[in-house]
């Protein structure tokens, strides 16, 4: 319901806009039918992978009189973000852009396991995917310095989880986990653009908050993850929940 009431206000926002100035052929700041152009840039993710913690500290448990340290628990993922700004324009002193974007973000925690039999190390990885579809309205606060007041997304979100064991000799052991199919999230934040050529290349930082959730995870065989390292049940809420993300990117536009 969330996320279908964000596409809702995402379209009423874009609509509005386009509508009001489009149709009473307004001028437009960057060249006489706008910017087009792309961006990338880093990307930093904070979410709550309750089930999937509670999966390493079963680990942790089972294994602690045999661990060089304990597993890491999860919840801090970093990557990159590239994107098309699909259309910015100024209108009436607010700056609209329409965009779209692909961001990828990864979080690995490693440790461990002695044995009689040597050392065996294990490795947890989580590799989180998403494309998005957004604008962001923003106004001019110098000749060089923007506020981005909102920056909106709709996301479609993709993850992986994999476990690595390598054992002593040449065995090494790789299994993956997805999400079966895509879950919709949204983001919101606000953020500055800062201009190093005018209306050409710009730095551009933005903070918000992003709502998304992941339940059950899958083998490629159909083997559920389960909630913990010796339970045959299914594991859930493998993601409960978003939490604060930041992304600085550059971008170059392109006058249309």
């Amino acid at each position: 319901m969330q996320t279908n009431r964000s596409i809702f206000i995402l379209i009423v926002v874009a609509g509005f806009f386009v509508q009001s100035d489009f149709l009473n052929a307004q001028t437009f700041g960057f060249g006489c039918l706008g910017l087009v152009g792309g961006y990338g840039g880093y990307s930093y993710q904070v979410y709550n992978p309750k089930g999937l913690n509670d999966y390493v500290n079963s680990f942790n448990a089972l294994y602690k009189d045999s661990l060089s340290s304990a597993l890491g628990n999860f919840g801090k993922a970093r990557g990159y973000r590239v994107g098309i700004n699909l259309f910015r324009a100024d209108i009436k002193g607010f700056i609209l852009t329409t965009k779209g974007f692909y961001q990828y973000l990864i979080e690995k925690n490693s440790t461990d396991i002695i044995s009689s039999n040597g050392k065996s190390t294990v490795i947890y990885e989580v590799d989180l995917k998403n494309w998005g579809v957004g604008i962001d309205l923003g106004t001019s606060i110098s000749g060089a310095l923007s506020w981005k007041v909102i920056d909106a997304a709709v996301l479609f979100n993709y993850a992986t989880f994999t476990n690595t064991l390598n054992s002593p000799g040449p065995t090494t052991i790789v299994v993956k986990y997805n999400n079966e199919k895509s879950t919709l999230g949204y983001t919101i934040g606000t953020g500055f653009i800062l201009a190093v050529i005018d209306q050409y290349i710009s730095i551009e930082g933005t903070a918000g908050y992003t709502v998304f959730s992941i339940d059950k995870m899958k083998a490629d065989d159909g083997t559920e993850l389960t909630s913990s390292v010796s339970s045959t049940e299914p594991m859930r809420n493998f993601i409960s929940s978003g939490g604060f993300n930041a992304v600085v990117q550059l971008n170059i536009g392109f006058p249309l």
